[in-house]
């Protein structure tokens, strides 16, 4: 059993005796006994629930929190722990934690994530449950959670909308504005089932949570879980909970534009489809749209002229959108490589037929139709004794030239780029 679960220890170390002395003694049979009532004693000990309160000078609260949670647990009849990961608090709040009977891990790195990720990594339990220590949660629903876990779910997620909000105890722009809002793009772009994406009480199995790779240490840590847990496709569900004001006195350590914001950053540097990919196929096809319709000759629309300054941006349009395309597939082929996103078999499938080599011909292949463009537009402008080219189709002529000899060599510099991020995966 590991260090960071005292009282634990394997029984087998109390009963060396050998075999054949044993035997000879007639006492295998009584040290067997002995050993397998002790590993019984053992297995009881061992908390089926870890409770995880992250705390920073919450002496207000702390105890008041350890205490319900407690209670819950022997009310409910669960093997249980509670655990306070203190970020260095200075007001007391470790030996209210203690007297209340949690065991308090001490970490150093200051954040939220990372208090709760050394909260976690010495729990104990098979399920993990993290609340805040601001006695804002309901700890007698701890059997809920529980529950659900036993029924096979790997995160349960708390919904406060569907068990209730108590006056006063989230902002109305938080609870009409910042939670619907985050939570919508959370779901749009994972698919998560969670209808509260930032509960701050939800419990997970231990080795679920070790498979998610969490990396945040900050107020990202919580939003990480719901993604990650999305992303490797594990049974996610939820539970009704309730919102009470907090008990403390002094105001939240929760700044409501600087961490919206950064929920929503973190959402989405962690789908490059919706930062990336979406808005490159847009933009491409809006600008080869233009381009196409333009090509031919100047259009009107009503007594509107669209003419070769429209075509301009069509070009514009599709050389931003292939460099999104390009971001979207980089930034996917770093995270997979970092651990930071799951493996995604459809890319490995592209990978297959998508190669340097493709990538080096079709810039290639830009790059003539750029230069036989350019070429042809010299010859035609040298006819004019290299004076003022009037004819429009001249002109739409050069443009293509130049939209083609530089989509070129960024496909080609762009291949060489997704070879080299590659190579470490290989």
């Amino acid at each position: 059993m590991s260090d960071a679960c005292p009282g634990l220890s394997t029984p087998q170390s109390r009963y060396v005796l050998h075999p054949t002395i044993a035997y000879e003694s007639g006492l295998m049979s009584q040290t067997l006994r002995a050993v397998s009532a002790d590993l019984e004693d053992v297995a009881a000990a061992v908390p089926e629930v870890s409770v995880v309160l992250p705390c920073l000078n919450e002496r207000e609260t702390v105890g008041i929190c350890v205490a319900k949670a407690v209670t819950a647990l022997r009310d409910a009849g669960i093997q249980g722990e509670v655990i306070v990961a203190d970020n260095g608090s200075t007001d007391g709040s470790v030996e209210l934690a203690q007297a209340a009977g949690a065991r308090v891990v001490p970490v150093a790195q200051r954040g939220y994530g990372n208090a709760l990720r050394g909260g976690i990594q010495a729990a104990c339990g098979t399920y993990v449950l993290m609340a805040d220590s601001d006695d804002s949660y309901d700890f007698g629903h701890i059997p809920r959670f529980v529950e659900q876990l036993r029924n096979g779910s790997e995160l349960v997620m708390g919904n406060r909308f569907r068990g209730g909000i108590q006056k006063g105890a989230m902002p109305l722009l938080h609870r009409y504005l910042g939670n619907p809002v985050l939570t919508a793009v959370g779901r749009l772009f994972f698919g998560s089932p969670s209808r509260d994406f930032h509960c701050g009480i939800r419990a997970f199995r231990k080795d679920s949570y070790e498979r998610m790779g969490i990396r945040s240490t900050g107020m990202e840590f919580a939003s990480e879980i719901v993604v990650k847990a999305s992303l490797l496709q594990m049974k996610v569900s939820e539970v009704p909970t309730t919102l009470s004001p907090d008990g403390r006195s002094h105001p939240p350590h929760l700044r409501t534009w600087h961490d919206g914001w950064r929920h929503l950053r973190f959402l989405l540097m962690y789908s490059p489809r919706w930062l990336f990919l979406y808005p490159g196929i847009t933009s491409i096809l809006v600008g080869l749209a233009a381009c196409v319709w333009l090509m031919p000759g100047p259009r009107r629309v009503g007594s509107i002229v669209f003419d070769v300054h429209t075509l301009d941006y069509g070009f514009a349009s599709i050389l931003v959108g292939f460099q999104l395309l390009a971001f979207a597939v980089f930034t996917k082929v770093f995270a997979i490589t970092e651990g930071l996103l799951p493996e995604d078999p459809r890319l490995n499938r592209w990978f297959k037929h998508v190669t340097l080599e493709t990538g080096l011909v079709i810039g290639a292949l830009f790059v003539i139709l750029g230069l036989s463009g350019s070429i042809f537009a010299l010859s035609s402008w040298a006819r004019t004794s290299f004076g003022p080219i009037t004819s429009e189709n001249i002109l739409r002529i050069v443009m293509l030239s130049v939209f083609s000899l530089t989509l070129g060599p960024q496909i080609i510099f762009s291949s060489f780029f997704l070879s080299i991020l590659g190579l470490r995966r290989r």
